[in-house]
């Protein structure tokens, strides 16, 4: 693990801050293995980006910037990324766990015949000795796993690692690889959606909702909060499972993984599967009417109350406190 690659996102031509903790992750590992870590950003339109990523101390950034790389296809990205690591050396592929990396890495650690450690949120020991902490079962167990293969891949918790520090100025490299489409998928359309609220896994503040608030028009109740706060909303699985919200919104171990400043837990009972999405924010305030609701457990503040009534006050409260 003495070399390792970093592969950093952008989207509509700005840098995915999101992706960014795996910089640190790298950065970690190569001070307790006597390594050094690069960064690779894949796309088209996206050489401008060069100078931010070159700001974090890495030892190379390389930037692959063709108009094939334009729309992202997991086939052919996972023999790019694949050819970049064979032809600089890396043994180790880094990146953040979200759903671009559940859906690439994979494919990366089988054509490299390596091991794959996923969810990464702490590393243990130094050297040849050096562990990695996962989360298993939901968030209810963490296990210490070793990587046995000389080549390994791993997504890390971007929750669990700090966004990198500014370190020394990293020379700049452009880099020319083959797009090897295999035919087998065809990339469409994208239909993003449009939101002037901000990125769920960005938010300073977030507002979950779950089946308590019952149907849309109940989860329409939150619009009003979320705009004063500048809040993202989310939402637990079974509210997106019943079509109240979009899959987007869903927090939790099938959804985002979020550790917002401010996390509100409206009308949901805290389910592990959620709770393993949102355990990590720094303030977290719950408001349930039943009082056994789980979710008090791992809230700081709690609030039993109906949301229905509960909401437009603290609502309005918020609305005359910020004139």
């Amino acid at each position: 693990m003495n070399n390792i690659l970093v592969i950093a996102q952008a989207f509509q031509g700005k840098l995915r801050k999101t992706s960014l903790p795996a910089v640190t992750f790298a950065a970690q590992l190569a001070g307790k293995t006597g390594g050094e870590f690069s960064i690779a950003l894949l796309g088209s339109g996206i050489s401008g980006l060069a100078g931010e990523l070159s700001s974090f101390g890495a030892k190379n950034v390389y930037i692959v910037d063709a108009p094939e790389f334009a729309n992202y296809l997991a086939g052919p990205w996972a023999k790019a990324v694949v050819a970049l690591a064979d032809k600089i050396g890396a043994t180790a592929i880094a990146g953040v766990a979200d759903t671009f990396a559940r859906d690439l890495f994979p494919r990366v650690a089988a054509r490299l015949n390596a091991g794959m450690v996923s969810e990464v949120t702490a590393i243990f020991g130094e050297g040849a000795d050096v562990t990695f902490q996962r989360p298993m079962w939901a968030g209810n167990v963490l296990g210490t796993v070793k990587v046995q293969t000389p080549k390994s891949v791993f997504s890390v918790r971007g929750t669990d690692f700090e966004p990198p520090a500014a370190g020394a100025t990293s020379p700049v490299q452009n880099v020319t690889l083959a797009y090897e489409d295999d035919g087998k998928a065809k990339y469409v359309k994208f239909e993003p959606t449009v939101s002037a609220r901000p990125d769920l896994g960005e938010a300073s503040v977030v507002i979950s909702g779950g089946r308590g608030l019952k149907d849309k028009a109940g989860f329409g109740l939150l619009d009003e909060m979320a705009d004063l706060l500048g809040a993202a909303i989310g939402a637990t699985r079974a509210v997106v499972d019943a079509g109240i919200c979009p899959n987007d919104l869903q927090v939790g171990q099938t959804g985002r993984v979020v550790a917002p400043q401010l996390y509100f837990a409206v009308g949901l009972s805290g389910a592990i599967q959620h709770v393993a999405g949102m355990k990590s924010s720094k303030v977290i305030v719950a408001i349930n009417k039943d009082e056994e609701a789980p979710i008090f457990a791992v809230a700081d503040y709690g609030l039993v109350g109906d949301v229905f009534k509960v909401i437009p006050e603290l609502t309005e409260a918020i609305r005359k406190h910020k004139g």
